[in-house]
């Protein structure tokens, strides 16, 4: 009998690129009778994926574009695949450059041609949902490993979720205790993606498509409170977003307003995306987030075309798109009252646990 193999999947994308990989890992750890490893890219991939059942190990490089030479993280990684060189291997990397030194490294790993499969190969549909391509990959097998595996009879989901483990959720809890916010709806805005800062400050909004301005945010924020007094809005970013948040805080001037980038390291913003209300977002990475851990959601789309890239509702969750189309391929465009409306319409969520007492 053949040994069993952790089938292992490649991708070096963003957050949202890397949520959107779920799926597919849960296809082929029922496929192979294994969980996967991850090799990714950035700081989330290994508390993304802490305590999912169909992930084994996960190495994430921090500097993927540092020349090979020089790189001693990426000549880790090359060692790390050549334990791994007898597993099926599924690229999932769509971008040239970062395909080739994906290549280069599955080379000098050594690691058989026979043994990988990548999705460049397979094109992606009309308004193929990118998770419905990833998963019509996962139903392909690498030369060497067909006839070890056979196709699933049961279809095992096409929205990623994710869970949130017991030590993420007592610190949630703790934090909220700490900051008064236990026992309040929260309402999670989530405003900047990764094209709203440059290195001389914010990008000129007729520069983005998926920017919204700064006095819309602080009008939603008083419109959710109007309808929702007990509710708490959460401004949510990274670190390097705090100073443009604060400016959205700064135009709300409200109490219930608050901005939370410098304390949202990524297993707490999992855990508290496990318990809060509602989101509203950009198209962006904390968006797919969301949806993964059941929190109801609206977001907001600028060019990219929601049938390709909207966020996969989990059970027990809502996601409702607004833009993307061809006449409304800005989010600027979007009114103040049409996302509110919009948030007004999500149906009350079902979260798989709750801030306790």
């Amino acid at each position: 009998m053949p040994k069993p193999v952790h089938p292992l999947v490649i991708r070096f994308g963003r957050l949202g690129d890397t949520v959107l990989l779920q799926p597919l890992l849960h296809k082929l750890q029922q496929r192979y009778g294994q969980p996967c490893d991850l090799l990714a890219i950035g700081a989330w991939p290994a508390e993304l994926y802490a305590d999912q059942p169909e992930v084994a190990e996960v190495l994430a490089l921090r500097a993927p574009r540092r020349p090979l030479l020089i790189s001693r993280e990426r000549w880790r990684a090359i060692g790390w695949l050549h334990e791994r060189r007898e597993a099926p291997v599924y690229v999932c990397e769509p971008q040239p450059r970062a395909l080739l030194r994906i290549q280069r490294m599955l080379r000098l790993a050594g690691v058989p041609t026979a043994h990988r499969a990548y999705l460049v190969d397979l094109p992606l549909r009309e308004r193929e949902h990118w998770v419905d391509h990833l998963l019509r990959f996962g139903d392909g097998t690498p030369a060497a490993f067909r006839g070890r595996c056979d196709a699933l009879a049961i279809d095992p989901g096409a929205a990623p979720q994710l869970r949130v483990d017991a030590a993420a959720r007592f610190d949630c809890e703790r934090w909220l205790h700490a900051r008064g916010l236990h026992g309040h709806p929260l309402v999670l805005l989530q405003p900047a993606n990764k094209r709203t800062l440059r290195w001389n400050g914010v990008r000129a909004i007729v520069d983005d498509d998926k920017a919204w301005p700064v006095q819309h945010w602080a009008a939603l924020a008083w419109t959710i409170l109007e309808t929702l007094p007990s509710a708490r809005v959460l401004l949510c970013g990274s670190p390097q977003e705090a100073d443009y948040l604060e400016g959205i805080r700064a135009i709300a001037a409200s109490e219930a307003v608050t901005s939370v980038a410098e304390e949202l390291p990524l297993t707490r913003l999992k855990a508290l995306l496990g318990c809060a209300h509602s989101m509203v977002s950009v198209d962006t990475g904390p968006a797919h987030l969301a949806a993964a851990l059941g929190c109801s959601l609206v977001v907001m789309f600028g060019a990219a075309a929601p049938a390709h890239w909207a966020p996969r509702a989990a059970p027990g969750s809502a996601v409702t798109v607004l833009g993307g189309a061809s006449c409304n391929a800005r989010v600027d465009t979007l009114t103040v009252a049409q996302v509110a409306d919009a948030w007004r319409g999500l149906p009350p969520r079902q979260a798989r646990w709750r801030a306790v007492a």
